[in-house]
This record gives structure tokens, sequence and C-alpha cells, in this order.
């Protein structure tokens, strides 16, 4: 068979799988399922939807963290290739440039970049 035959016979395949498991998800029949476990289910969603909503806070402010936490990572790289270009510049400005300078000056001004980038989403968040 061709790739694309094959391709196209899994593809079809999966899309009458997955219907039929919706189907059957939504209408599971007669006797498919105690009461005991449909309210245990339920209390279930109802556990998860209040822990979320109680979590919820806790992420925003997470997520702020993280953010502010790379942002200082990365301003720390920053730092590091800056002093690595500054003892690799020439003695005077017409001198010649090192290639290893110019690949130092070139990570420190994105790793800034990512710095101060990743403090203005913090910021925005």
């Amino acid at each position: 068979m061709k790739p694309q035959t094959i391709g196209r016979a899994l593809g079809v395949g999966l899309r009458v799988a997955g219907r039929v498991a919706g189907q059957r998800l939504a209408n599971p029949g007669p006797g498919s399922g105690h009461p005991a476990t449909r309210t245990a289910g339920r209390a279930a969603g109802r556990a998860a939807r209040g822990v979320g909503g109680f979590l919820r806070p806790f992420s925003r402010v997470g997520g702020i963290l993280w953010l502010e936490v790379t942002g200082c990572f990365f301003l720390l790289f920053a730092l590091v290739f800056g002093t690595a270009s500054f003892r690799l510049r020439p003695a005077t400005l017409h001198g010649p440039f090192d290639k290893a300078f110019f690949a130092s000056a070139a990570l420190m001004l994105l790793f800034a970049y990512l710095g101060a980038s990743s403090f203005l989403r913090a910021r925005r968040k």
C-alpha cells in the first residue's frame, strides 16, 4: 500500500473510533453504572473544581514569581557575558576585534533582552 493510503485509512479509522467512544461516553446505556459510582464521580468533580478555584490566585502569583526568577537568571547570564565582552574588547576602538568579543557581546544582548522581556511580562500579569 502507498503511504498516503495507509495514512488515510488510519485517519478514518481513528475518527470513527473516536466518534464511537464519544457516543458511548455520552449514552452509557442501561445498567452501565452504579448510582454510588455516579455520585462519587460528581463529588470528585465538585472537589476538583473547588480545589481549582482555591489554587487559582496562587497559580497567578506563582506564574509572576516564575517570570521574575527567570528574568533574574537571564540577567545574571547577561552580566557574565557583559563582563566577558568587556575583558575581550580591543584596547582602541580601531583595533582588531576578536570573534569571542562579538560572540560574548551578542549573547549579552540576547540574555539582556530575555531578562527584560521576562520582567515586562511579569508586570503585565
